[in-house]
């Protein structure tokens, strides 16, 4: 992904501007906003919106105000108001489009708890933040083995410093409720800064760390979604999936987030089909359901007495053989209700042009000529001289001018060849 200040895939390497390194510790592709309202103008005397949304580790966002009216662009670096001290953040969008994720947010435009932007960051606020940011994976490791000498059942997954490295938020999960008192004072010994702890749910969790899902693709919570609505198994029984844990569950452990993506379309086409559990009455006896098809609109059904047998229905046919058992009357079979699919026979082009291998052209010329050459050269040598010597010898062998001709047994000999050689010239 490239950075969001420069666009360049391998990031811009660019500290003095506040763009990302190369070493790829950009993470201001996760949760991006697409500005669409950017390259309209605003309506004449009409002044921007004096809000912005910051960007810090991972997926955190907040919004601050621009009181001093500073030219701000995003991907600037800027040094915020925080609870003590300031922290250093990216901007990741600007003008009206704040308005409509405020609202989305669900936060107050005149709200006291919008805190204000300070100044663009500085040469040394930005080198500071870096060795803040250094810091945070040593930190990490350092905790998890001070909670597990003390014997909590929680797990630190990550930890963000705030940006003049006075404090530090520790984000933890954890199934039921930990007393981390006599952690925290631990904790602020070894690193001699505020620590302030912060529970996060397994969803969240993945949300902050990324990956990437069965799909092959980034996850979702990662890098556009921000509602994480809870997800039942009911929701794979409406898509005919089988309840497979290891399948269904993604990184986080829990139920995939896109199982609800086209489950409305699912319960909207399953409107048409009847209960599963109610069975067929005919003449021949009660049919019971075996499988569906939703995209195609059939359904499968097996006799009680032939429950190998499988007859393929369409929706609209099973409803009409539901209608007549609600009026008492049953039908003879459920052949009948079969529609015959007619194949009409396509023509055959395939040998038309001689195409019908692809491989054709790949077999060496000669090849056929040169297998029969070892074969005369492998055959033993025959003792006779000459071999025609055992054959019998007939007019062809006899005369040299009919080789490859039958002799013809009625033609009668001619004299004249075989006395040319002897007849003298007449004198005249």
């Amino acid at each position: 992904m490239g950075c969001s200040s420069c666009g360049s895939e391998g990031g811009c390497g660019s500290a003095d501007r506040g763009g990302c390194s190369k070493s790829g510790s950009c993470s201001s592709y996760k949760l991006t906003v697409h500005d669409w309202l950017k390259d309209i103008e605003l309506p004449h005397g009409q002044k921007m919106f004096d809000c912005v949304e910051v960007r810090f580790k991972n997926s955190r966002k907040e919004f601050y105000r621009n009181v001093d009216d500073l030219s701000l662009n995003v991907g600037d670096v800027v040094a915020v108001e925080a609870m003590s001290g300031h922290d250093i953040g990216t901007i990741s969008l600007t003008g009206e489009l704040v308005k409509k994720q405020m609202r989305k947010n669900k936060v107050a435009f005149d709200s006291e708890d919008v805190k204000k932007i300070y100044r663009l960051a500085k040469k040394g606020d930005i080198d500071k933040w870096f060795e803040a940011q250094n810091l945070e994976k040593e930190t990490m490791y350092k905790a998890r083995t001070i909670a597990i000498e003390q014997g909590l059942q929680m797990k630190i997954s990550d930890v963000e410093y705030q940006g003049d490295k006075t404090k530090a938020i520790f984000y933890y999960t954890a199934e039921s409720r930990v007393d981390f008192r006599e952690l925290i004072k631990k904790l602020a010994e070894q690193f001699k800064v505020r620590i302030e702890m912060k529970q996060i749910g397994v969803r969240q969790e993945a949300s902050r760390l990324g990956g990437i899902g069965s799909c092959g693709r980034e996850l979702c919570c990662s890098t556009w979604l921000t509602d994480f609505r809870s997800v039942s198994t009911s929701a794979a029984r409406y898509q005919q999936l089988s309840l497979n844990p290891q399948k269904l569950a993604g990184q986080c452990g829990k139920l995939k987030c896109c199982l609800n993506y086209e489950l409305d379309s699912y319960v909207d086409a399953l409107k048409v089909f009847p209960d599963n559990n109610i069975k067929l009455k005919t003449a021949k006896g009660r049919a019971f359901f075996r499988k569906m098809d939703i995209f195609k609109g059939l359904m499968w059904y097996s006799y009680e007495s032939e429950p190998i047998r499988f007859i393929e229905l369409k929706v609209e046919r099973v409803n009409e053989i539901l209608a007549l058992n609600k009026e008492g009357k049953e039908p003879q079979d459920l052949m009948d209700f079969v529609e015959k699919v007619i194949e009409v026979k396509q023509p055959n082009y395939e040998n038309v042009v001689g195409q019908d291998s692809l491989t054709r052209f790949d077999k060496p010329k000669g090849s056929g000529n040169k297998n029969k050459r070892k074969k005369n050269n492998n055959r033993k040598p025959n003792n006779n001289s000459n071999g025609n010597e055992n054959k019998p010898k007939t007019p062809q062998n006899a005369g040299g001018n009919n080789k490859g001709k039958r002799p013809n047994k009625n033609r009668k000999p001619n004299n004249n060849n075989n006395n040319r050689n002897n007849s003298k010239p007449e004198k005249s």
